[in-house]
């Protein structure tokens, strides 16, 4: 009998991108982006721990117009799109037109910087209805050979407009 097909946020993409984004937060600021979720588990273990985990995640590529990359559970129900239409979503996207400037600047200082802390900005779910969020990390993710290929963004604090 032939093995079912896993979820697309544990394909061996994703948990290769998901181990990227614990390394990298790891790297960007000295602390695992959640308690416990690195020692000592596989990478399948520590994607299904990161997809479900409370505090928002998600990542783009390095693209010119770069495209969600990653979104764990948490994301998805915040912008209330399932996977298969949030990643490959260009990331510009969740925001509104009037707010994708300023995020623009605040994703350029992360990339100058490798790293931004405090970001706080206004977002849009899929039905068009606006959140604030607060205190989000914005840190570089780092390929195989060390060099940047996306950003990632966590927060925890958010609520609806």
């Amino acid at each position: 009998m032939p093995r079912p097909e896993p979820p697309p946020w544990l394909s061996e993409a994703a948990i290769t991108t998901a181990g990227r984004l614990l390394a990298g937060h790891r790297q960007a600021f000295d602390r695992p982006l959640m308690a416990g979720v690195e020692n000592g588990r596989s990478p399948l273990q520590a994607a299904q721990e990161l997809f479900v985990a409370a505090t928002v995640v998600l990542a783009h590529d390095g693209g010119a117009d770069p495209q969600l990359i990653y979104a764990n559970r948490a994301a998805l129900q915040l912008w209330r799109r399932p996977w298969n239409a949030m990643v490959g979503l260009p990331s510009r996207l969740t925001a509104e037109p009037a707010e994708r400037h300023s995020r623009a600047l605040a994703l350029e200082q992360a990339r100058r910087r490798q790293t931004l802390t405090g970001y706080a900005g206004v977002r849009i779910d899929s039905g068009g209805r606006r959140f604030r969020l607060e205190k989000a990390r914005l840190w570089t993710l780092r390929d195989g050979g060390g060099q940047p290929c996306g950003q990632a963004a966590a927060f925890a604090t958010w609520w609806w407009l």
